[in-house]
C-alpha cells in the first residue's frame, strides 16, 4: 500500500433551533475559539416582541385569576343569602299550611306561598351551581395560589419558550476549536432552523482541537515491530 497518514478532528455544523436573520458574524475562517464564545447572532427583535407578548398575556392570565376568586366569593355569598330567603320562605310556607287547615286563610295565599318558595330553591339550586362552575376554573380550591392554575402554568411556559427562543438569536461555540466555513455565512442571511420542516440550514464549522486522531495506512514491513501503546511521532 502506499505510505498515507492523515490528521483528523471532531468537526461539527453549529447552528440554532430557531429561524431569523443573521444580524453579525463574529469570527473569521480559520480563527481558534474558545467554548462559549459567540460565533453569530440572529436579528431578536422578533424574539423580543414574541416574549414581551408572552409576558403580558402571563400577566394577564394573573389578573384572570385574581378576578375569577373575587367572582368566586361573590358567587358564594349570593348562594348564602338565597339560602336564608329559601328558609325563610319555607317557614312561611308552613305557616301558611297550618292556617289553611284551621280554613284561616283563603287557598290562593297558600298557593302562592308554596310558589314563592319553589322559585327561591330554583334560584338557590341556579346560584350554588354557578358557584360550583366557577370554582371548576380554580381546580376546586378557592384558595389556590395563582401559579398553581393550569393557565398560569400554560403561559408561564410560553413566557419560557420565548426566552429559550431569544437566548438562542446568539449562538456559541459549543467546544473549542478551529472555525472554517463561515464565508457562507454574512449579514442579512435567513437562518432555517434545524427543527424545521425545511432542509436548508445555515452554520458555521467547528473543528474540535480537543479531540485530534490521526489516520495512518503503512506498509505491513514496517508493522513487524509494532505493539499497542508504542509511542509515536
Amino acid at each position: 500500500s502506499t505510505d498515507a497518514s492523515y490528521v483528523q478532528a471532531a468537526k461539527l455544523m453549529v447552528s440554532t433551533d430557531v429561524s431569523g436573520l443573521v444580524k453579525s458574524v463574529n469570527v473569521r475562517e480559520g480563527q481558534n475559539v474558545k467554548k462559549g464564545e459567540v460565533l453569530f447572532t440572529l436579528d431578536p427583535q422578533p424574539f423580543q416582541i414574541a416574549l414581551s407578548n408572552a409576558k403580558a398575556q402571563l400577566g394577564q392570565v394573573e389578573q384572570t385569576v385574581q378576578s375569577t376568586k373575587a367572582d368566586y366569593q361573590s358567587m358564594v355569598s349570593a348562594a348564602q343569602a338565597q339560602q336564608a330567603q329559601v328558609d325563610l320562605d319555607r317557614r312561611n310556607f308552613a305557616r301558611y299550611a297550618a292556617l289553611l287547615k284551621a280554613n284561616a286563610i283563603a287557598p290562593a295565599t297558600y298557593d302562592q306561598a308554596r310558589l314563592t318558595l319553589a322559585t327561591a330553591q330554583q334560584q338557590l339550586v341556579a346560584a350554588q351551581e354557578t358557584a360550583k362552575t366557577q370554582l371548576a376554573k380554580l381546580n376546586g380550591n378557592p384558595n389556590i395560589p395563582t401559579s398553581d392554575t393550569p393557565q398560569y402554568q400554560q403561559a408561564q411556559a410560553a413566557v419560557s419558550e420565548a426566552q429559550r427562543q431569544l437566548d438562542h438569536t446568539i449562538v456559541r461555540a459549543p467546544f473549542d476549536g478551529v472555525v472554517t466555513e463561515v464565508d457562507s455565512l454574512q449579514p442579512g442571511t435567513l437562518v432555517i432552523s434545524a427543527m424545521s420542516a425545511f432542509t436548508t440550514t445555515s452554520a458555521v464549522g467547528l473543528v474540535g482541537t480537543d479531540n485530534v486522531w490521526i489516520d495512518a495506512n503503512m506498509k505491513e514491513t514496517d508493522l513487524t515491530h509494532v505493539r499497542d501503546g508504542d509511542p509515536v511521532d
